[in-house]
């Protein structure tokens, strides 16, 4: 990168002719992730709105052009990591993320749970030892503070403050639960974001799509310190909420599916939160993900 052609570039764009500012916009794109640096420091010394709003757009697409590449990545592999996904979210309000503090987090936690975990447990048994680590010797725990707050989609900001909303913490728990090989999978219930624990013995044995209930042994809220429950309180819940009842809210859901959804509760909490301008990247993200951008 030539730091004198960027700086003179970047001098062109409070240029009132928007085709000038179109060119050169492209052409500072076009440099990628190294030029932000330069941006946020001519942003900071500027007292100009416009200059700051276009470079804000300016960083906002290289940004979007750096996490379109590695989403799509991610969206090829055969496992889409869950891991991986959410950091990836995560990246998206935090473009300089030092992801060796989740990683760090996430293997503590995995190690002190296997070393408690053996062959005889049952799945009930395996699940109170998840909790007892996560919820009660390391402190994680829900965050009933604002709803709304975009910090409680992040999972940095979950393993900082040991605090999060739903979503993130039941990706958090199924994190852990699949790196030690458990059948733990997120669950995209209306309103809500819980785990089912599949049943590994599971064979389908009727063609009745309600039958594929009995895949899930049990369903684990990590909102509510991992507490467990049944389709009958599914049931009760969909009624509750007059939400018309669909399989789907039963079973697990893919990977690439929770991450999906990670995605679009952010972006309508930055939405409430007017930032409006950092939604429209999560939106666009998403739209990307889903085969419309």
């Amino acid at each position: 990168m030539d730091a004198k052609y960027i700086k003179s570039l970047i001098t062109l764009l409070d240029d009132p002719d928007t085709n000038v500012f179109t060119t050169v916009a492209d052409k500072i794109i076009k440099e990628g992730n190294e030029v932000i640096p330069i941006l946020e420091n001519v942003w900071e010394k500027s007292t100009d709105p416009l200059l700051q709003n276009r470079i804000e757009n300016i960083i906002d697409s290289i940004q979007y052009n750096y996490l379109a590449e590695e989403f799509q990545k991610w969206a090829q592999s055969p496992e889409m990591d869950l891991l991986q996904g959410t950091i990836l979210v995560t990246k998206i309000q935090f473009p300089d993320l030092n992801t060796k503090p989740i990683h760090d987090e996430i293997e503590k936690i995995r190690r002190d749970i296997w070393l408690e975990l053996n062959s005889s447990l049952t799945a009930l048994e395996k699940v109170k030892i998840i909790n007892h680590v996560i919820f009660s010797l390391y402190g994680y725990k829900p965050d009933t503070t604002n709803y709304i707050d975009p910090k409680k989609y992040f999972i940095n900001t979950l393993i900082e403050t040991k605090q999060g909303g739903p979503i993130i913490l039941s990706l958090f728990y199924a994190i852990i639960a699949q790196k030690l090989g458990l059948p733990i999978y997120c669950v995209n219930l209306p309103h809500n974001f819980v785990l089912g624990y599949k049943d590994r013995y599971y064979q389908k044995t009727s063609d009745d799509p309600a039958e594929e209930k009995r895949s899930i042994l049990f369903y684990i809220n990590p909102f509510n310190q991992g507490s467990l429950f049944g389709t009958k309180e599914i049931e009760l819940f969909l009624k509750k909420q007059k939400i018309e009842e669909e399989l789907s809210f039963y079973l697990s859901c893919s990977n690439k599916e929770a991450i999906l959804q990670l995605i679009y509760n952010t972006s309508i909490a930055l939405q409430l939160s007017n930032r409006q301008n950092k939604a429209i990247l999560f939106n666009r993200i998403h739209n990307l993900l889903t085969g419309k951008g």
